[in-house]
């Protein structure tokens, strides 16, 4: 049954299941994770294309719930009773939040990245966008081409602009084009399709393992303060909101994203290491 979703692998030692977002591809989870991974010894990193997105087919999906019974083929398969890691980006991080409290007995660590919290757009706490460093001169000089590439800009500078157009033109854009839209787009549009039907919200299920959330403070997506009640969820969970965040981080906070992944992974093994299941 792993045909039920593309995957690439990297390295030996402890699964770490990587779930992208919407309309992404994994190669967007491994342009940021892997500098980290790859110097840390025993990881067997995981990273899949969701179905409709990557290389996987979308195979009459209907809902986030197909998704989702897609993903527990896969983990079922591929790693059986093994105890994993589990890493998931925007909707992705919705996706492992599920997961999480699916294999609660097997999951030694959960790292959500600007995790989508509410599937209705209607309901999500955002701010109106504010450049933080505004260039207007800078901005003008822009071609028109790369204006609508790169929309809304945080940070006008050109290192923060040149790092944001590589980020779209290598992962982005191709994750986007390869997307199958006439599948995908009618889930995004509905909100009763673009919902889990199991709560995630149970405050009777904590989850326990080392847990890192990082936000954007600046996330014009899916915003930070939704994800504020997380904390009760997830007692033994680090959470942060990066000023300069938006939802594409890491651009210039690789360095800090960085620390912060590595630190989780320290505490994981700590829990692992104490943890006899």
């Amino acid at each position: 049954m792993d045909s039920i979703l593309s995957s690439h692998e990297i390295g030996e030692g402890l699964p770490v299941l990587i779930i992208h977002g919407w309309q992404m591809e994994r190669r967007v989870e491994e342009l940021d994770f892997e500098p980290i991974f790859s110097k840390t010894p025993g990881l067997r990193r995981i990273y899949v294309d969701l179905p409709g997105m990557g290389t996987t087919p979308a195979n009459n999906i209907k809902d986030l719930d197909d998704i989702y019974s897609r993903l527990l083929q896969f983990i079922d398969s591929r790693l059986g009773s093994t105890r994993f890691l589990l890493v998931g980006s925007s909707c992705g991080g919705y996706l492992a939040r599920a997961l999480a409290q699916k294999y609660a007995e097997q999951v030694d660590g959960l790292l959500l990245r600007v995790p989508l919290i509410e599937p209705k757009d209607s309901m999500r706490d955002l701010d109106a966008f504010k450049p933080l460093v505004p260039n207007e001169q800078l901005m003008s000089s822009i071609s028109a081409e790369d204006r609508a590439l790169l929309g809304n800009v945080l940070i006008q500078r050109p290192a923060y602009i040149e790092a944001l157009k590589a980020k779209y033109k290598e992962v982005y854009l191709p994750a986007e084009k390869a997307a199958d839209k006439k599948v995908l787009d009618p889930i995004r549009a509905d909100p009763k399709r673009y919902q889990l039907s199991l709560s995630l919200d149970n405050v009777d299920a904590k989850f326990f393992a080392p847990t890192l959330i990082v936000c954007g403070r600046q996330d014009e997506t899916v915003g930070y303060r939704d994800s504020l009640r997380l904390l009760e969820l997830y007692p033994r969970s680090t959470y942060i909101v990066l000023d300069r965040g938006t939802h594409g981080l890491p651009i210039d906070e690789a360095s800090v994203f960085e620390a912060l992944v590595r630190d989780w992974i320290t505490r994981v093994d700590e829990w692992r290491s104490r943890t006899d299941r």
